[in-house]
């Protein structure tokens, strides 16, 4: 019988509108995954920003083979989020993370089915340009999320040679 390897997952979102989306997850699809993610009050909003990236980093992201963003309506407007998604595409002792965007229902649809790269973090859109990011829907994650985190952590090797983090970081909110 096989059994899925879990992998180390860190889940990116903003707090203050998306945490039922991340309560889902952990309540309903969490099994095959190690969650990294920072929980609601576990790091002291009055530290600096420089302490707190540092802690998230350390303790946190470094650890993890696949960062997930819930990408909401103000995702993209979060420094946090930005950096977080930076700290997971450096290359550290474990490597690079994977990338991938859960589009959640407050993001509407293009046309064409696909989503606007505007609704996104910049770091974000610059690897799912490049093809290094994967992107899915809300409905489409939850039915196939082993899937999905499989998916992420092969093509953090696989598609190493596409990842872009040469944007200059989020140095507040937008």
């Amino acid at each position: 019988m096989y059994t899925r390897q879990k992998h180390n997952v860190f889940i990116s979102f903003y707090h203050a509108e998306d945490q039922k989306y991340k309560d889902y997850i952990d309540k309903y699809l969490s099994n095959n995954i190690i969650n990294k993610s920072v929980m609601k009050g576990e790091y002291n909003p009055d530290n600096s920003d420089e302490y707190i990236k540092r802690l998230i980093r350390e303790e946190k992201i470094s650890s993890s083979s696949v960062i997930v963003v819930l990408v909401g309506q103000n995702t993209k407007n979060r420094k946090h989020v930005d950096w977080e998604i930076y700290a997971g595409l450096r290359a550290s002792i474990n490597g690079n993370s994977g990338l991938v965007a859960i589009m959640l229902p407050s993001i509407n649809k293009a046309p064409d089915g696909g989503y606007y790269y505007s609704d996104m973090p910049q770091r974000l859109a610059d690897n799912v340009k490049s093809k290094y990011a994967s992107i899915y829907d809300w409905d489409y994650a939850v039915k196939y999320f082993d899937e999905i985190i499989q998916e992420a952590f092969d093509n953090r090797k696989l598609k190493r040679h596409l990842l872009d983090n040469s944007r200059p970081q989020m140095q507040r909110n937008l």
